[in-house]
């Protein structure tokens, strides 16, 4: 019997971890078992434990792949582009494909301090950079700013999304991209 290579296996965690991005972002990391996570991947569920050690090995790497991903995302972006991109109707209307803390945040509270402490990390490396182009004078102060944004951003999207008045839900959004501003300050928009 033939053994893959090194190359295939990485490309194989990369699918698996891929495809569990989107599907936990979809329905949530209680309603993903590794059978479906594994079907996702085009895999069967003999091959996970070749991969990860439990359930929450794949969660706490694909968590912080997530957010690695959102960060390269947004490295260089203006911060007003962030705000605007981030409350937008492409951006509320695409769970699968957005932001995994307005998709999973409560579930992430909810798990292991493995799959937190990889949120943690990931999200206050954003965090730190949003922060470092606040104010690189005084960083703790622009880190709480920054993450006080962060966090009414995330909160606009989730409730956007919960709205099934449509033309209530855009105003939510409309109304979050000022708010984000307005904390943000015009001078740190750019």
């Amino acid at each position: 019997m033939a053994r893959y290579g090194k190359q295939h296996k990485q490309a194989t965690r990369r699918r698996i971890i891929e495809a569990a991005g989107r599907r936990l972002k979809r329905d949530g990391i209680d309603g993903s078992g590794v059978a479906t996570l594994m079907a996702d991947a085009g895999l069967t569920n003999g091959a996970f434990y070749a991969h990860f050690d439990s359930k929450e090995d794949l969660v706490s790497t694909t968590v912080a792949d997530q957010v690695r991903e959102q960060r390269e995302a947004f490295s260089g972006q203006p911060l007003e582009e962030i705000v605007r991109g981030y409350l937008s109707i492409p951006h509320r209307d695409d769970i699968e494909g957005g932001c995994p803390s307005a998709a999973l945040l409560d579930e992430i509270a909810r798990s292991s301090d493995a799959v937190k402490g990889a949120y943690t990390d990931g999200q206050m490396a954003i965090i730190d950079d949003v922060a470092a182009r606040l104010a690189p004078e005084d960083p703790q102060s622009a880190r709480v700013q920054a993450l006080g944004v962060f966090a009414l951003m995330v909160g606009t999207l989730q409730v956007s999304r919960a709205l099934a008045d449509q033309s209530l839900a855009d105003a939510v959004l409309e109304r979050g991209i000022r708010n984000a501003l307005a904390l943000l300050g015009a001078e740190h928009q750019g």
